[in-house]
């Protein structure tokens, strides 16, 4: 799925929602792929964005610069877990008669099968690594932040950081190794 910023239609008339502006530009891809690595169902994360967004704008005076980006990260991590609790609790009601009106985007069907599979795959073995450990591989592997900037995210120690961040780094290559021949192969169970 290619990220796209179109749905967020603001007139940036002050200079914080410039650096809203600036926040969506620098951070929106990154903050879309963490909210859905940390289980926030496909159809929900453009909300989700958009409530970390409204977030940052509501207190985007007080947050220094070199800090938005950990910021964006901690409040995602929270609407995430807010999101998920919801998610557990609703029921989806799908209209199968209107699911043949809408054509899909994706020029390539046979890649994006592909690709979905192994985002599967990925997300498979992210949902097998307690939460702890998945938010610090997430942010750290998957998002590039530092570990300082994970520890600012996080509210925690930078020695806890990289030990939670080995540990992670373990059982993820342990359940990679489990998937490697499917993936080899082609195939998932």
């Amino acid at each position: 799925m290619t990220v796209a910023t179109a749905s967020l239609r603001i007139s940036w008339a002050t200079p914080i929602d410039a650096r809203v502006r600036a926040a969506i530009d620098a951070h929106y891809e990154s903050l879309w792929r963490f909210l859905r690595r940390m289980g926030v169902e496909e159809s929900q994360v453009e909300d989700a964005a958009q409530q970390v967004l409204l977030v940052f704008a509501q207190r985007g005076e007080e947050i220094a610069p070199p800090v938005v980006r950990a910021f964006l990260f901690g409040t995602a991590l929270r609407v995430a877990s807010d999101f998920r609790r919801k998610s557990n609790r609703a029921v989806s009601v799908v209209d199968l008669g209107t699911l043949g009106e809408h054509a899909h985007p994706a020029p390539d069907a046979e890649q994006q099968a592909a690709q979905s599979e192994l985002r599967r795959l990925l997300d498979r073995v992210l949902d097998e690594l307690p939460p702890e450990l998945r938010t610090v591989f997430v942010l750290a592997e998957l998002e590039e932040l530092t570990m300082a900037e994970i520890a600012r995210v996080l509210c925690i120690p930078a020695g806890t950081v990289a030990s939670r961040l080995r540990r992670a780094r373990e059982i993820f290559a342990e359940k990679a190794n489990e998937l490697r021949p499917y993936v080899e192969k082609g195939g998932v169970t």
